[in-house]
């Protein structure tokens, strides 16, 4: 679409108020899955887990946290002991560090990456944790993580957690 004006050519631009038809390349998917779901849907559900996970943690409703969590979760974690497997075991540890808290949880996500596939997924972070401890003294520190997803009967559980905190 270009015409000549006064020997140069000048190229016709679709008016942004109008609807366009679409394109080929518009409507380019990068990634697919064996679904038909793209990569991009898979990662905004899961940093809507994400996020919904980390608010509980905040919150400290256990409840809550565990129907993150697959039954058979392998868990390493900071507190001992250092392995977990499956979720009631590792409800028991998100009990004890709950407890050596008063009040709510600061638990700010930074850097996190999320690696979308199907039917597992994976995201890597870094978290600051602050809270006021029992006994008054407020506490924080930085904790890494990888998180590992995988999509059972619909629902993507965590079936994989490290937990690691960085040495000074």
């Amino acid at each position: 679409m270009r015409r000549q004006t006064s020997g140069l050519h000048v190229a016709k631009l679709p008016r942004m108020d109008q609807p366009r038809e679409p394109t080929e390349q518009s409507q380019r998917i990068l990634r697919m899955t064996l679904d038909g779901k793209s990569s991009t849907s898979i990662e905004t559900v899961l940093r809507q887990r994400i996020e919904a996970l980390t608010q509980a943690i905040r919150e400290k409703d256990v409840d809550r946290l565990m129907s993150f969590y697959a039954p058979d979760v392998v868990a390493y974690d900071v507190r001992p002991p250092l392995a977990e497997r499956g979720a009631d075991a590792y409800r028991e540890n998100f009990k004890l560090w709950f407890a050596s808290f008063e009040g709510p949880i600061t638990f700010e996500l930074t850097s996190l990456r999320v690696a979308a596939g199907e039917p597992a997924a994976f995201c890597h972070y870094l978290a600051l944790v602050v809270g006021a401890r029992t006994g008054g003294r407020t506490s924080g520190y930085w904790v890494r993580g990888t998180t590992c997803f995988e999509r059972r009967e619909g629902e993507w559980l965590v079936t994989h957690e490290h937990i690691s905190m960085p040495s000074a």
